[in-house]
């Protein structure tokens, strides 16, 4: 027979075991962040079925804060797009009256040619106000002279209405003789009309105030001066030139008292053939 004391350490390992074996297990860490929720609770007063004793559950709230690169990339997108728009508005402002002034400006078909020439304002035989606009869309033989002239006015004027004749007759070409005057102290549009229908009619006078005709002088490089005068008696100066005006209004060529009226007839055709080769191309 065991003694006591073995029986005694026996009944005690027992009762250890079935101890251990009724206790729960034990709890198991977690290692991810846990969000805290609570439950709803309602109030247990009433006989409504859906009152329940309330139930709290506080778990640990763990905070997730984000990079600074989430904040600071949309705010700069957002700035660089509303400068961009700033930009682009003011330039539309600033072209507009840059696309006005373009407008009114007469486009030049040749940018090498010098720019000779430039608007005016005068009146024609008739009384009628006459612009620079009046002469777009055709060529224009264009000369400066006055109705006093004792020798080389009246032959170049004569040189012209030889030329419209050839230009018609031989080449089919049309153009529009102008003859503006340099004196218009003495030139009236009566004056200029009875003057020039006596050599053809279909020559265009001009004249105006002193001033305008300084004015257009000045554009087309064209000198002259009053010599001898005494009253209403004197002669005029001049350069004596003749410029061929395209349809843009551009000088195309300058023709001085040399060239005789079957030259410049060819010459007026190679220049208006030229053109028209280089607008077909």
């Amino acid at each position: 027979m065991l003694p006591a004391r073995f029986l005694k350490l026996s009944l005690l390992r027992r009762l250890a075991a079935a101890r251990a074996a009724e206790a729960p297990p034990p709890l198991k860490t977690r290692l991810f962040p846990v969000r805290g929720y609570q439950s709803r609770g309602y109030s247990t007063g009433g006989s409504s079925k859906y009152n329940k004793p309330m139930k709290q559950f506080v778990e640990e709230d763990v905070s997730t804060s984000r990079p600074l690169i989430y904040y600071v990339v949309p705010s700069a997108i957002l700035a660089f797009a509303g400068l961009a728009t700033f930009v682009h508005y003011n330039d539309e402002k600033r072209m507009i009256p840059l696309e006005a002034q373009q407008t009114s400006v007469p486009k030049r078909c040749n940018i090498n040619r010098p720019a000779i020439g430039g608007p005016f304002k005068l009146y024609d035989t008739e009384n009628n106000v006459v612009t620079e606009s009046k002469l777009r869309g055709d060529w224009t033989l264009m000369y400066f002279g006055y109705t006093s002239s004792p020798d080389v006015g009246p032959a170049e004027v004569q040189k012209i209405a030889d030329v419209v004749k050839l230009l018609e007759s031989k080449h089919d070409i049309k153009i529009k003789p102008l003859f503006i005057t340099i004196d218009p102290q003495r030139d009236s549009p009566a004056q200029l009309k009875a003057y020039l229908s006596e050599f053809d009619p279909r020559i265009v006078g001009l004249t105006g105030s002193v001033d305008a005709i300084r004015q257009i002088a000045q554009e087309y490089r064209i000198f002259f001066k009053k010599v001898g005068e005494v009253g209403q008696d004197y002669i005029v100066e001049s350069s004596h030139n003749m410029y061929l005006l395209d349809p843009c209004l551009e000088t195309v060529r300058c023709f001085g008292a040399e060239y005789k009226a079957p030259d410049l007839a060819e010459a007026i055709t190679t220049e208006v053939q030229k053109a028209s080769n280089s607008t077909t191309n």
